[in-house]
């Protein structure tokens, strides 16, 4: 007997890390960058459809393994991550993700996909269109505190989605400045690679920073910090990591994805339970201002959240028909009759051989 064929619903969509940046350059960096962008703005206009709960942690000593869930009653979407800051002097990445859709309706998944790539891409979007709402008017400067992974990113969302057009960057390690300095060289920058992080801020507008060590750390002190910046603070994502002094926070406005979320893993962490923040799907919708004036300091707490990850996945979906940059996996056990898998697992021994 042979074994029966998988029927159409066993099959699911997945992107490889090949295909992903293959469609990457197929729709092109910026306009995905733009694109990953209008979703996840228009995802947080209707935030209050999303289930949400902060992400399931499972810490260790040398890092972090978690689950990102959500739901619009639609689609369910998950992303499964790590953050081992140690992986760099292993020669592994400290990120690794991968992500899946389902269609709530019947529980089947529509997409499996990699999302290492596609986070670095959503991370740098979500960072570009919050700098949109509260960046100064005119900001042409960036400072880029932190040149790893997610740095190059940061400045392409930034100048696709802001204009930003200059950039200042710094790391304890030359090397990752210099590699920054190299990817970025064609891409339209005056750049600028500086020695320490006070000289990397030093006409920025704009302030990213992202670092890496799991630990209370200090990138930004108070005395460093002028009226009038808008500070894009995305390194902290965990209990016990963070990179700005507080007293910074107290000066500051702070806007943060989800607060339940951002109070265990971002820079408010260090502040009292009580300590305000304004969400930013608030400010989306016009509920609450943004940026009032030129003076005011404005940070972004951002720590990642799960109705991005939801975006992504949606963006991803939308736009892979037609292309063929995917895979069918016969992952579903989807028999004749549903009543009887048993049986469909006795017809396959034929093909055990």
């Amino acid at each position: 007997m042979s074994a029966p064929l998988p029927s159409d619903l066993a099959y699911v969509p997945f992107v490889s890390v090949k295909n992903m940046m293959r469609l990457v350059h197929r729709i092109g960096l910026t306009e995905m960058l733009t694109g990953l962008a209008h979703y996840i703005e228009d995802d947080f206009k209707r935030w209050e459809s999303f289930d949400k709960t902060p992400r399931v942690a499972a810490h260790s000593k040398d890092g972090v393994i978690e689950l990102m869930p959500t739901s619009d009653g639609e689609a369910y979407g998950f992303k499964y991550v790590n953050g081992h800051p140690k992986n760099t002097h292993e020669g592994l990445q400290t990120v690794t993700a991968f992500g899946l859709l389902a269609d709530v309706a019947n529980g089947y998944p529509v997409l499996l996909t990699e999302m290492t790539v596609l986070t670095a891409l959503r991370t740098a979007a979500t960072s570009g269109l919050v700098a949109k709402y509260l960046a100064p008017e005119g900001a042409d400067t960036m400072a880029m505190i932190g040149n790893g992974v997610q740095s190059e990113f940061q400045a392409l969302a930034m100048k696709a989605l802001c204009g930003i057009t200059k950039l200042r960057l710094y790391d304890i390690d030359t090397r990752a400045t210099d590699k920054a300095m190299r990817n970025l060289a064609d891409q339209g920058f005056e750049l600028t690679a500086c020695k320490s992080a006070q000289e990397a801020i030093e006409g920025a507008q704009i302030i990213t920073t992202c670092t890496a060590d799991k630990q209370y750390a200090t990138i930004l002190s108070d005395n460093m910090v002028g009226a009038g910046v808008h500070i894009n603070a995305i390194g902290g994502d965990c209990p016990g990591k963070t990179e700005l002094h507080k007293d910074i926070l107290s000066r500051a406005d702070v806007f943060v994805e989800y607060p339940p979320q951002t109070r265990i893993e971002g820079e408010i962490q260090q502040m009292p339970e009580d300590f305000p923040v304004t969400e930013m799907w608030q400010v989306m919708t016009d509920a609450v201002p943004g940026r009032r004036d030129a003076r005011q300091i404005t940070l972004f707490d951002g720590v990642g959240f799960a109705t991005e990850d939801f975006s992504a996945l949606r963006y991803i979906r939308d736009h892979l028909e037609g292309t063929g940059l995917f895979e069918n996996l016969d992952l579903l056990a989807d028999p004749d009759d549903p009543r009887d898998l048993f049986g469909m697992l006795q017809r396959a021994r034929g093909g055990a051989a």
